[in-house]
């Protein structure tokens, strides 16, 4: 088997070195390779289906590898509670660091003239995608330094994508031969590196990204073939890797793409998942997510996902993610992105705050340089975002949906409704996140229904805050702007409120 292995990595090799999409024969799976269905802003219509936001607790029970028993495992609390995420794709895609990490397939699949025409302008005749390869040098990555910006952020999770599209691994992976980070460009385990640092030096959870298929694969291509009725792509490549990235570096978010062509059939992701889920070292607290086969998103997993940028204004009834990038119109870096490409602080808060308050959790994306930098602009979002919720943090995590999401008249106001204690006879605070600050002075919350002990504190400011009774709701005065801890989104927390 290990010969059979390796004598298909070499061809796949010799096979892309050649220059694989030279000629309309070699383009004609590539060609018709289409673009993934998660780039749309259209929201979908989620499976109504609502899993227990509840820790596990019987861990006798094993679940069988079908739809139903799996989706009946409740979500473990901690990504609940954690709501916010970064995300990190970096790969061979980071070397050209041009239009996007799809370069290979826009580049050689479908010929798209922006990418064609960059490659002659910059690069030799017959220059192929895996000579990018030795160029992902990451000299400059320090795993501890990047562990140190992401902790800055106030992400309680991280996820690195250790394999892409394109089939090179993060990780010296033994099913991807000489198209590795240990064999090829960093000579290191960047996985194995990261997840150390995360790990020793902060509290995140440490979680990875898997593509469950390879563009230019010569197996996969075959499969595609035989209309996905042989799994050889499966059984000798995707499988086998998923399981040694669990066992060897334990994610507690295995968070799968990749998946829009067969189903889930051909994919064995039930049989994977129900391994994850009784078996795996990490099946009290791993986290899926619902991409694991055509048809599955938005209904199968203990996240959905559903699009890319999937933010849909209101409460969903299952546990969702929006993940998205900094850049708005890529995931990997970009050497000629525009400064206003990216994202301000104040609209990333926005998004998570919309987002936390209609139930879902924030996976907010960076791309690092082939160097391994975390480029500055980054870095200065993510602890931005940081310093805001070392103020308004307690109206975030831990935090659910209250009775309304946002306010029912006044605009840019959203809710979300924390813990109080039963045995103290303290009742659950509401939050009141305010985007814009008021021209007048004084914001009408008018959903919040006060009672005779009520108190109404604003984080960030030391001072009582004046507000009465209105019809309906409440009226708050804000207190000068110079005399308030932080510049944008401001929270004001309701206690003991009738409802």
């Amino acid at each position: 088997m290990r010969n059979l292995m390796y004598c298909l990595h070499i061809a796949f090799l010799i096979t892309v070195f050649v220059g694989i999409g030279s000629s309309s024969d070699e383009l004609k799976h590539e060609t018709a390779t289409k673009r993934s269905p998660y780039e749309t802003t259209k929201v979908p219509s989620m499976s109504q289906k609502k899993k227990p936001h509840v820790p596990i607790q019987d861990q006798s029970y094993r679940y069988t590898p079908d739809w139903e028993s799996l989706d009946s495992r409740p979500l473990p609390s901690w990504y609940d509670e954690a709501k916010f995420g970064i995300f990190i794709h970096w790969g061979i895609f980071s070397v050209p660091s041009f239009g996007s990490e799809w370069f290979w397939i826009n580049w050689q699949g479908s010929k798209n003239p922006k990418y064609v025409e960059f490659m002659k302008k910059n690069y030799p005749p017959g220059f192929t995608y895996p000579e990018f390869g030795p160029m992902f040098t990451a000299e400059f990555f320090d795993p501890d330094q990047w562990a140190e910006i992401l902790k800055s952020s106030g992400a309680r999770y991280v996820v690195l994508t250790s394999k892409h599209h394109e089939g090179f691994t993060l990780w010296p992976s033994k099913y991807s031969w000489n198209w590795n980070a240990m064999d090829v460009g960093p000579k290191r385990d960047l996985v194995g590196d990261l997840a150390n640092a995360i790990r020793n030096n902060t509290n995140l959870k440490f979680g990875l990204y898997h593509s469950l298929y390879e563009w230019f694969h010569p197996l996969y291509i075959k499969d595609k073939d035989n209309n996905w009725k042989s799994q050889e792509f499966v059984k000798s490549k995707t499988m086998p890797e998923l399981y040694e990235i669990v066992n060897k570096y334990q994610p507690s978010v295995v968070w799968s793409d990749g998946d829009w062509e067969p189903n889930d059939k051909y994919w064995n992701s039930t049989d994977f998942i129900a391994w994850l889920y009784n078996d795996s070292p990490v099946k009290k607290e791993v986290v899926v997510n619902d991409r694991w086969g055509s048809g599955t998103t938005c209904k199968h997993g203990d996240i959905y996902t559903c699009t890319d940028r999937f933010n849909p204004g209101t409460l969903q009834p299952h546990k969702w993610e929006n993940c998205f990038t900094i850049d708005r119109k890529s995931w990997g870096f970009r050497r000629n992105a525009m400064l206003s490409d990216y994202y301000s602080t104040p609209d990333l808060i926005k998004e998570m705050v919309t987002t936390v308050s209609c139930g879902g959790n924030m996976l907010l994306n960076v791309g690092p340089t082939h160097y391994g930098q975390i480029p500055p602009i980054y870095e200065e979002r993510l602890r931005q975002i940081g310093e805001w919720l070392r103020i308004n943090g307690e109206a975030i995590y831990g935090s659910q949906p209250w009775t309304f999401q946002n306010d029912t008249r006044t605009p840019d106001i959203w809710y979300t409704k924390g813990k109080g204690s039963k045995e103290l006879f303290i009742s659950d605070p509401v939050y009141a996140i305010v985007l814009e600050w008021p021209k007048s002075g004084v914001i009408e919350l008018t959903d919040p229904t006060a009672s005779g002990s009520t108190r109404v504190t604003f984080l960030g400011y030391a001072g009582a805050v004046k507000w009465t009774v209105s019809a309906p709701g409440i009226r708050v005065s804000f207190p000068s702007k110079s005399k308030v801890s932080n510049d944008w989104a401001w929270v004001l927390r309701l206690d003991n409120l009738r409802y």
